[in-house]
């Protein structure tokens, strides 16, 4: 193989991973939340920084661990699967905490989907809070819409 082909190769392998700005350091602050009579430490996602990184290039979750992402006010919540490794489902809580709506959630098919073909999840109703856990998590535990979460401190 010639140079070239070797320098071409590496360079469209580079282009296929995430760029070093997608993948820098994002930190989340780690909580306690109680849903039902199950404890769930978070990781919680309030800027729009930790939002949009959400749980991307993650390779596992523990159990009872999940991430939290809280909203300035209610709104119709839509979220989607982009740079996810891992099948997720998320419940959308409205501003008393209440459970509104829960989706399962799949990685998509490629890591090469375009944005614009990724599936979109939405909360259906106004939710200010939207808290993802391994998928089947919630129906596992018997969690129902009307359930609400609070802090534990």
């Amino acid at each position: 193989m010639t140079k070239f082909k070797i320098i071409l190769s590496i360079l469209i392998f580079a282009t296929w991973g995430p760029t070093a700005s997608a993948v820098e350091s994002v930190t989340f602050p780690l909580k306690k939340i109680k849903l039902k009579s199950k404890v769930i430490t978070v990781e919680v996602a309030k800027t729009p920084k930790q939002r949009e990184r959400g749980l991307m290039y993650r390779e596992s979750l523990k159990e009872n661990q999940g991430m939290l992402f809280v909203f300035d006010q209610d709104n119709i919540l839509t979220f989607w699967m982009k740079n996810t490794k891992i099948s997720l489902s998320v419940a959308f809580f409205d501003k008393k905490k209440k459970l509104v709506h829960i989706e399962d959630m799949d990685p998509p098919e490629s890591v090469m989907m375009l944005d614009q073909n990724l599936k979109r999840y939405s909360s259906l109703e106004p939710a200010k809070y939207a808290l993802e856990m391994k998928k089947g998590w919630f129906k596992h535990n018997k969690i129902q819409i009307g359930d609400a979460f609070e802090w534990v401190q």
